[in-house]
C-alpha cells in the first residue's frame, strides 16, 4: 500500500485560499483563464499528469491551473492503493476527468453540487465509460468517487447505482483499517448465525458497513454511536429494506461490543394517535394505557376499543368527554350500540378490513368489547380517578341474548387434511419454504424443529417461540436418562417438554412424542451462541431456543410461512369451511384427537397436558367426534335398554281357516316356560311376571306340544317397550322382580282375575321372559 496510514477521520481538501471572499466576476475571470489553459493542455496531456512524488509540469499552462491541480494531487497522495501502475494511471485519469469537467462546466470543482459529482460519475460504470471521449479503464470510476468524497464531501451514493463500496472505503481509509472494522463486526454476526461475508446475503454486510463508515467519516467501528446510526438510517443512501435490515444487524453487533444502544425495531413501539374522539377522552385512554399493568398486547387491544368508544361518544353523546361522566344510562346505550355494531363502525382505519366491512360483529367480539370496557372503568374506579357511580360488572355485562350465542366450538382440522400436513411436516426441506437464491432466512434444522413442535406439541405459537434451550428432558421408568443413551431404546424413553409461563398459567412439563425431542436437540446442537433476550411475558433474561441472528423467531412465522408451505407441499388448501388454517387450530385438533383416541385421555388429563387452569378452558379445545359419540351411544344400549324382543308363533292354519275370526288363538308369545295367547300382550301389566291366567298355555301341556308340532307355524320377533319397573326387573335381578310381583298382586289379568285369585304356586318368582331373543345384526 502507498501513502501514510489513514487518519482516525477522513480529511477533505480545503478550497483555494481567499477564493470564498472573491466576487463572482473575479471567479469567473479566473475560471476563463483556467478553462483556456485546460483546453490548451488537452485531454491526452491531462492524463499524463503523473502523481509520483513531485509531478513534472513544464508547460506554462500548468501554472495557470495550479490552484485546481494542487488539491487534486494532495488527495491522490493520501489514497490507499497498491503499487501497480494501473492504479497510478487510474488516479491520473480521474484527476484529468475532474479538470476537463471544470473547463466544460466553467466552474471549479469546489463549487460543484452533489448532483454535479453524481452526473460526472454516472449512474453506472457503463454510463461513465460511454461519456468519456478517450478510452478509459474501469478502475478510474472508483478513484473519481474517492476524489468526490474527499474534495466535495460527496456521500449521495444512491445516485451511483451498484458499485463496490468496500473498495471505496479501502481507497479512502486503507485496507487495514476498513478490514479491521469489517472483521470486528463479522465476528459478532457470524457467532450469532449470520452468513459469512463470502456467502449469499452476507455480501450485504461489507457494502453497508463500508458506506456507514464513509458517511460517518471514520474507519473505526467504535465511532458508530447511537446518534450516528440514527443519521445513517435517515440518509438517502441507506434507503431500501435490505439495506435497513443489514444496518439493523450492524447496530446490534455494535451494541454488543458496547459502542451504542441496541436498535429499536421500527414500528413495534409506536401506536397511532387516537383520532375522531374528544381530546379529553383520548387523554384519559392514554393515561390508562400508561398506568395499566396488563401485557402490552392486551393493553393495546383495550386502548383500541376505548378509542372506538370515544368516537361513538363524539357521534352520539358529544357532551360526555370523560369517564367520570358515564352513568348507568350511558352504559346501557353503549351495550346497545355494541350489540348493533357492524365491522368498520367507529374505527380509525379501514384499509385492513377487506370484504368484512359492513358485516355484523360476531357475538364473541361483542363480549370482548364489553369486557374491555369493564376493565377500563373498573380500573378507573379502583384507582380513584372517577367516582363509583355504577358497577361495571352489572352495568356493562354481556346481554343474555349475546352470551347464549357463545359456546365451545373448537375449529378442528379434518383428519385427512391433518394427516397430510403431518406427512408434509415430517418431510419438510429447505426448498419447500419461500426464500431467495441464497435459500430460506432460517437454517433448515430450526425450521424442522419448529414445524414438528407445532405439529405434535399442541402449544400456542407464543409458547413455541419462547421455549428455552434445554427444554427437552428424557426419562425411563421415572428416572432421567441422557438423550444419547445407548442403553435405552428411543421407543422406551419418555420425552418431556418444559413449557414456559404462558397465557393462563405458570410453567409446566408435558410429555411429547420423541420425534419432537430429537428435532429440537438436533437444532440445539447447531444453534449459534445467542445473547440472552428479555422474555416479553416474564421480563427475565432467557436463552430462547428458536433464536438466530440475535433475534427470536417471530410469533407470526408459523402462520405466515410454515403453514402455507406445508399446505402447498401437502396439496391441501390453506383454508377450509372453518376458516384459515392457523397455528392455534392445531391445538384444538391435537386435543380433540387425544380426547377421541381408542384409549382416550380424560378431560382432567387433557387439561393438565394443555396447561389449562380449569376444565372449562379445555372444553373450548376438545371436541367429541361423531364416531366417538356414536360408539358411546351404541355401547350405552339406550334402545335395547328400553325395548325387549320376544318371539311370537303365528298359527297360519287358524288365520286361513277363519278360526282366528271366531276367537280361536292364532298368535302365541313365547315366555320360555309357556305361551301367552293374549292378542294384546304388549298391553298386559303382567307380561314380565306372568300371573298364569286363562290365556297362559304351559309348554308341558299336550296342547302346547301339538302347537309346536305344526308345520305351518311362522316365527316372528316383536319389540316390547318396557316400563321403568319392568326395566329394573330385567337389569337389577330378583329384588326388583319381587317388588314388581308385589305391586301387581292386586292388578287384574286379561282374564279378569288377579294374581291373588289365581293363587300362583310358591316359588313362582323366576322371570317368565327369560328366553327373550334379540335380533341379529348383519
Amino acid at each position: 500500500m502507498r501513502a501514510a496510514p489513514a487518519p482516525a477521520r477522513a480529511t477533505r481538501a480545503p478550497w483555494s485560499p481567499g477564493l470564498e471572499a472573491e466576487g463572482w466576476d473575479r471567479r469567473r475571470e479566473l475560471l476563463d483563464g483556467e478553462a483556456a489553459a485546460i483546453m490548451a493542455i488537452g485531454p491526452v496531456s491531462l492524463r499524463r499528469n503523473r502523481a509520483t512524488g513531485v509531478p513534472r509540469r513544464t508547460a506554462r499552462q500548468w501554472d495557470a491551473i495550479s490552484r485546481l491541480v494542487v488539491p487534486l494531487d494532495a488527495v491522490r497522495a493520501v489514497l490507499h492503493h497498491g503499487d501497480d501502475p494501473k492504479f497510478r494511471r487510474a488516479g491520473a485519469q480521474a484527476a484529468a476527468v475532474v479538470l476537463q469537467h471544470c473547463a466544460d462546466a466553467g466552474q471549479s470543482y469546489w463549487a460543484w453540487s452533489s448532483w454535479d459529482w453524481a452526473r460526472l460519475a454516472g449512474a453506472g460504470s457503463g454510463e461513465f465509460l460511454a461519456a468519456r471521449s478517450l478510452p478509459t479503464e474501469r478502475a478510474v470510476r472508483p478513484f473519481l468517487v474517492a476524489l468526490a468524497y474527499l474534495l466535495g464531501g460527496f456521500t449521495d451514493f444512491q445516485h451511483l447505482g451498484m458499485f463496490n463500496r468496500l473498495h471505496l472505503a479501502q481507497l479512502v481509509f486503507g485496507s487495514e483499517a476498513a478490514d479491521a472494522a469489517m472483521s470486528e463486526a463479522a465476528a459478532v454476526l457470524d457467532r450469532w448465525g449470520y452468513r459469512s461475508q463470502a456467502r449469499d446475503a452476507g455480501r450485504q454486510l461489507p457494502g453497508v458497513l463500508a458506506q456507514a463508515l464513509l458517511i460517518n467519516g471514520s474507519p473505526r467501528l467504535a465511532d458508530l454511536s447511537t446518534e450516528a446510526f440514527a443519521r445513517l438510517r435517515g440518509h438517502p443512501a441507506a434507503a431500501g429494506r435490505q439495506h435497513q435490515t443489514t444496518l439493523f444487524a450492524l447496530q446490534k453487533a455494535a451494541a454488543d461490543l458496547g459502542y451504542c444502544q441496541p436498535p429499536v425495531r421500527p414500528g413495534r413501539n409506536q401506536m397511532p394517535v387516537i383520532e375522531g374522539a374528544d381530546p379529553a377522552w383520548a387523554q384519559w385512554v392514554e393515561q390508562w394505557h400508561a398506568t395499566s399493568a396488563l401485557t402490552p398486547r392486551v393493553r393495546a387491544i383495550i386502548r383500541t376499543i376505548m378509542a372506538k368508544a370515544g368516537r361513538w361518544l363524539a357521534a352520539e353523546h358529544p357532551q360526555i368527554t370523560e369517564p367520570g361522566q358515564w352513568t348507568r344510562q350511558t352504559c346501557a346505550a353503549w351495550v346497545a350500540a355494541v350489540d348493533r355494531m357492524s365491522v368498520g363502525d367507529y374505527v380509525q382505519r379501514t384499509d385492513a378490513l377487506g370484504g368484512r366491512a359492513g358485516k355484523p360483529v360476531s357475538p364473541r367480539t361483542k363480549a370482548h368489547q364489553l369486557m374491555a370496557t369493564r376493565v377500563f372503568f373498573r380500573d378507573c374506579q379502583e384507582w380513584e380517578w372517577i367516582p363509583r357511580r355504577f358497577d361495571p360488572v352489572r352495568a356493562l355485562g354481556v346481554p343474555r341474548s349475546v352470551s347464549a350465542l357463545i359456546g365451545t366450538d373448537p375449529r378442528v382440522i379434518a383428519d385427512d387434511v391433518w394427516a397430510k400436513l403431518l406427512h408434509a411436516g415430517l418431510n419438510i426441506e429447505a426448498g419447500d419454504l419461500p426464500g431467495t437464491s441464497a435459500g430460506s432466512y432460517y437454517p433448515v434444522e430450526l425450521i424442522r424443529a419448529l414445524t414438528l413442535t407445532w405439529l405434535f406439541s399442541g402449544l400456542r405459537s407464543d409458547e413455541i417461540v419462547r421455549l428455552r434451550t434445554g427444554c427437552i428432558r428424557w426419562q425411563h421408568d421415572g428416572m432421567p436418562v441422557p438423550a444419547d443413551s445407548r442403553e435405552i431404546l428411543a421407543g422406551e424413553a419418555v420425552c418431556l417438554l418444559d413449557v414456559p409461563v404462558h397465557k393462563t398459567g405458570t410453567a409446566f412439563t408435558k410429555p411429547v412424542d420423541p420425534i419432537v425431542g430429537q428435532a429440537i436437540e438436533t437444532w440445539q446442537a447447531l444453534r449459534p451462541a445467542q445473547p440472552p433476550r428479555t422474555d416479553r411475558k416474564t421480563g427475565e433474561q432467557a436463552s430462547l431456543l428458536f433464536s438466530v441472528r440475535a433475534h427470536p423467531v417471530a410469533r407470526a412465522y408459523i402462520n405466515r410461512t410454515i403453514i402455507p408451505a406445508l399446505c402447498a407441499k401437502a396439496g391441501v388448501p390453506a383454508a377450509d369451511v372453518r376458516g384459515n388454517i392457523t397455528s392455534h387450530r392445531a391445538r384444538s385438533t391435537i386435543a380433540s384427537q387425544l380426547y377421541n383416541a381408542k384409549e382416550p385421555m380424560t378431560l382432567f388429563e387433557l387439561q393438565a397436558w394443555l396447561g389449562h387452569r380449569t376444565p372449562t378452558s379445555t372444553q373450548h379445545y376438545a371436541k367429541i367426534t361423531p364416531n366417538t359419540l356414536t360408539r358411546a351411544y351404541t355401547e350405552a344400549g339406550y334402545f335395547a335398554r328400553n325395548i325387549r324382543t320376544i318371539e311370537v308363533l303365528i298359527d297360519r292354519d287358524a288365520v286361513t281357516s277363519g278360526a282366528a275370526a271366531a276367537g280361536q288363538p292364532w298368535q302365541h308369545y313365547d315366555l320360555g316356560h309357556g305361551y301367552c295367547t293374549y292378542n294384546f300382550f304388549e298391553q298386559c301389566p303382567h307380561r314380565m311376571a306372568c300371573a298364569r291366567c286363562d290365556f297362559y298355555l304351559p309348554k308341558d301341556s299336550g296342547k302346547a306340544q301339538l302347537l309346536e308340532a305344526k308345520d305351518n307355524l311362522q316365527r316372528m320377533l316383536v319389540s316390547i317397550p318396557l316400563t321403568v319397573d319392568e326395566r329394573a326387573a330385567v337389569e337389577d335381578g330378583q329384588t326388583a322382580l319381587d317388588t314388581l310381583l308385589t305391586r301387581l298382586a292386586g292388578v287384574a289379568t286379561p282374564a279378569g282375575t288377579t294374581p291373588r285369585e289365581t293363587d300362583p304356586p310358591p316359588g313362582a318368582t323366576s322371570l317368565p321372559i327369560a328366553a327373550i331373543t334379540h335380533p341379529r345384526h348383519g
